[in-house]
């Protein structure tokens, strides 16, 4: 027990790769729905072609603050169903796109959604009367240049823009390619029939977890070349981890920058994350100071985590199994009952460590265990969060 050993990178996986218990831990589905969502023209196969991409579209784009009063909105000639754009000093119109039209709609306090149904024409007079009369009288615009001028994003003047490629570059720093030239890639695949994860599968548009659209960007990526082992399961065989994160980030403003680090134990091919432990989350919005942040605070912690030794991860896991809170049935209720659990919560944690472990809860990472296997358990998923929470706040409190 707390023995950590980390493989050097390239170092050849062992066969087939490695048996992992994801019973355990947290389930997360972040990663599932973006791979779930997004089209084949949203998928790459690499950090470079990612790059490529976002880093040409931003090459081609051009921020500036305007005058609302001095936006002019016309119906297109050649299709009287689309509105165009003409803002100042352009010398052609622009078309907003889907999100942009949104975003200029929500200034002037229209419903986007009621002017969409709307003729060209006549939702052109209301965004009008709206621009000619918004008292913020500014916004900055983001326009890209792609065989025809697009207005992208439509925000106010003091958002601070981060653009895509800016955090594809951050990860690159530590990450290379994305493919296994470092320890950091794409991630593997669970066999659900023989509970073996293995790291080395082919990247394909169906298991890539490098994403980028119109309006956003997402990565994951892990290290599951270089298991940790954390402890030992019921029948003695190693504990074991990987390392991960992912990021986001939307230039034009539909979400804010985010990273997230964690250990798991498995990906399946749904790219739901298994085994989840120590989630870590850091978001920035994109105010007037955004850019600073990223650059002080947010790509430094991802270096960090990228470099960092998984010795305290071990050694908190260390800890909570060394922890015993409850010898008898008695302390086990109280316990629980202590930390907001009813009775009956209380008794389907204790049945839930039963049934994995062969005995009772005795630890506090076996009242975790209990807890965090319960949260898979609930329907709603405000329900399921609260209860994860509390697990995880649970085990911040060991030592």
């Amino acid at each position: 027990m707390g023995v950590v050993e980390v493989l050097d990178p390239g170092q050849p996986t062992r066969a087939g790769g490695w048996k992992v218990d994801v019973s355990r831990g947290e389930r997360n589905g972040r990663v599932s729905s973006e791979w779930f969502n997004r089209p084949d023209d949203e998928r790459y196969l690499s950090l470079d072609d990612l790059w490529a991409s976002v880093k040409g579209r931003s090459e081609r784009s051009r921020s500036r603050v305007v005058q609302t009063a001095d936006i002019r909105v016309e119906a297109a000639r050649d299709n009287p169903e689309r509105l165009h754009l003409m803002l100042p000093k352009a010398h052609e119109p622009v078309a907003p796109t889907h999100w942009a039209f949104g975003q200029l709609a929500s200034i002037v306090g229209a419903p986007a959604s009621y002017l969409r149904q709307l003729p060209a024409p006549l939702a052109g007079i209301n965004l009008q009367y709206g621009l000619t009369n918004h008292r913020a009288e500014q916004v900055k615009t983001f326009e890209t240049e792609d065989g025809r001028t697009e207005l992208r994003a439509v925000t106010g003047p003091d958002y601070g823009r981060i653009h895509d490629f800016e955090l594809v570059e951050a990860v690159q720093r530590i990450a290379g390619n994305g493919t296994g030239d470092t320890r950091w890639k794409v991630p593997g695949v669970l066999d659900w029939s023989t509970g073996v994860y293995n790291p080395d599968v082919e990247i394909s548009r169906d298991t890539t977890t490098l994403y980028a659209s119109d309006r956003d960007v997402f990565l994951f990526l892990v290290d599951d070349r270089n298991p940790i082992e954390a402890g030992k399961l019921p029948d003695g065989s190693p504990d074991l981890y990987f390392r991960g994160f992912y990021c986001w980030n939307s230039e034009v403003g539909a979400k804010t920058l985010g990273m997230a680090s964690f250990y798991l134990r498995a990906v399946c091919q749904n790219r739901n994350l298994w085994g989840v432990e120590d989630f870590q989350e850091i978001r920035i919005r994109h105010s007037k100071y955004a850019a600073s942040r990223f650059a002080h605070e947010a790509a430094p912690a991802l270096t960090r985590f990228a470099n960092s030794s998984p010795q305290g991860f071990v050694n908190g896991i260390k800890a909570a199994r060394q922890q015993i809170v409850a010898r008898s049935d008695e302390d086990r209720a109280d316990f629980l009952r202590k930390r907001g659990f009813s009775k009956a919560e209380s008794g389907k944690i204790i049945e839930k460590v039963l049934m994995e472990e062969g005995r009772p809860p005795e630890s506090i990472f076996d009242f975790v265990q209990g807890i965090t296997r319960l949260a898979r358990d609930k329907t709603q998923q405000d329900a399921r969060l609260d209860m994860e929470g509390r697990a995880k706040k649970l085990l911040d409190r060991v030592g």
